[in-house]
């Protein structure tokens, strides 16, 4: 039996069911929740509308959801716990480091910020036993930078001691994923431990076809219908199809990267919606219509979020 920690103790991956493998319940910073929480406005509404969304996605098929909003993100692991506990879906939580690498850590060694996420993993995050049941690292269009490359070495210096996989953040458009992997590489990691995350920012089939033939793992994890680069929801999907006609549509997962609140947006969790109108089930209302009127079969439809991360979560 593989298990995969989760907000609320120990998770058979056999049990995870259609899972969203990279979203958000709130992004924000470090801290800002918890010290400047009226810059979420009414903060008992956006606590609700958060219920109110993983229950609409659990009526919807929706039984797991990877929350990838670490440290620098503003996680809140008792926030997640809570609604784990009121909405009945099971939330794995983000141990790492995303874009906004601390400065405090910018001249640490990768063994030690690894031993900072393998603690999170072992005993739990900021005392409370909820143990993070992911590695999230993130570069972006700068590429791996001098302390994000430390990051990179570090989580995969942790995942090596704990087999927990690592998701990731990346640029497509400028191939980032490429330089990600040389440095997972380098550390000796399995890279059927490490998902490539928002490759879906690109059409570019010769790069994302080559990061698969590395071994790793492709998020197709944006596809609402605001993004900020990359082509529309339906350019998306066809990459898709693309990708899983090209016979790799057993190392490919779907989600959105949406929040339920980004305060750097709004500090109204209704407004949000406007982003989004369909939440968490956007791929199910939108993308698997479009990939069946594609000639993608339903077999090869549910792989995405049942078989492919049991396989990938589950080793």
């Amino acid at each position: 039996m593989a298990t995969v920690n989760s907000v609320l103790g120990p998770l058979d991956t056999a049990d995870l069911g259609f899972t969203l493998t990279h979203e958000h319940v709130v992004t924000a910073s470090a801290g800002i929740l918890q010290t400047y929480p009226e810059l979420f406005g009414d903060l008992d509404r956006f606590k609700e509308q958060a219920a109110a969304t993983l229950i609409e996605a659990r009526d919807g098929g929706v039984r797991t959801s990877v929350d990838l909003s670490t440290l620098d993100l503003g996680r809140d692991v008792r926030l997640l716990a809570d609604l784990a506990r009121r909405t009945g879906v099971n939330i794995i939580a983000a141990t790492g480091i995303w874009r906004d690498v601390p400065r405090a850590l910018w001249n640490r060694t990768p063994d030690e910020i690894a031993a900072l996420f393998v603690r999170e993993i072992e005993v739990g995050i900021e005392g409370t036993g909820i143990k993070a049941g992911i590695i999230k690292v993130a570069n972006d269009a700068e590429g791996v930078t001098r302390e994000g490359e430390v990051i990179l070495r570090a989580a995969a210096r942790a995942a090596k001691a704990t087999g927990v996989r690592i998701s990731t953040h990346t640029y497509a458009p400028n191939r980032v994923g490429e330089q990600q992997i040389a440095v997972f590489e380098d550390e000796g990691l399995d890279l059927g431990r490490v998902y490539i995350g928002h490759s879906n920012d690109t059409t570019d089939l010769d790069y994302l076809l080559g990061l698969v033939r590395k071994g790793v793992w492709l998020g197709l994890d944006r596809h609402q219908t605001s993004m900020p680069i990359g082509p529309d929801w339906g350019g998306r999907a066809e990459t898709l199809a693309h990708l899983i006609k090209a016979g790799v549509g057993d190392r490919l997962m779907v989600s959105h990267d949406w929040s339920v609140l980004g305060v750097s947006r709004t500090s109204d969790p209704l407004l949000s919606r406007s982003y989004n109108p369909d939440g968490w089930l956007f791929a199910t209302r939108n993308v698997y219509p479009r990939l069946r009127e594609l000639g993608v079969s339903q077999q090869q439809i549910d792989a995405l979020n049942v078989d492919n991360p049991r396989r990938f979560l589950g080793g």
